[in-house]
């Protein structure tokens, strides 16, 4: 017989015991407790059924930004072309430029050729 198996019997009897052990019991905070704000009580969690609050979701809408095709896409071009979307995000794909396929419905999409010029307005 091995010395090992004893070894990792005893072991695994102490991991086993050490788990049931009583843990350490919570010193009570001074009398004047009250006082001090490292035992200040903090406020109660927010109730799990309260009803979150209302925010209307972005959505984009590319029409009011066709105005940006072959226009050359700047910071304030971006901005604004994003502003007239009602869009949440915007995306300025450059060509050969990886991309998620993912749909969203609040991303607006521009993509731009290699002189920067905006070839679509898109959402998604």
């Amino acid at each position: 017989m091995s010395l090992f198996r004893p070894l990792s019997l005893a072991l695994a009897a102490g991991v086993a015991l050490a788990a049931c052990a009583t843990p350490p019991q919570e010193t009570a905070p001074p009398a004047d407790a009250a006082a001090a704000p490292e035992f200040a009580q903090a406020p109660p969690p927010p109730a799990m059924d309260a009803p979150a609050p209302e925010e209307t979701p972005m959505t984009c809408d590319p029409a009011p930004g066709q105005w940006a095709v072959g226009q050359i896409a700047d910071e304030a071009l971006v901005a604004k072309v994003r502003a007239d979307t009602h869009s949440d995000r915007v995306r300025v794909i450059r060509p050969g430029m990886a991309v998620t396929m993912d749909w969203r419905e609040d991303r607006l999409n521009l993509e731009v050729d290699a002189d920067n010029r905006v070839l679509t307005v898109r959402c998604g």
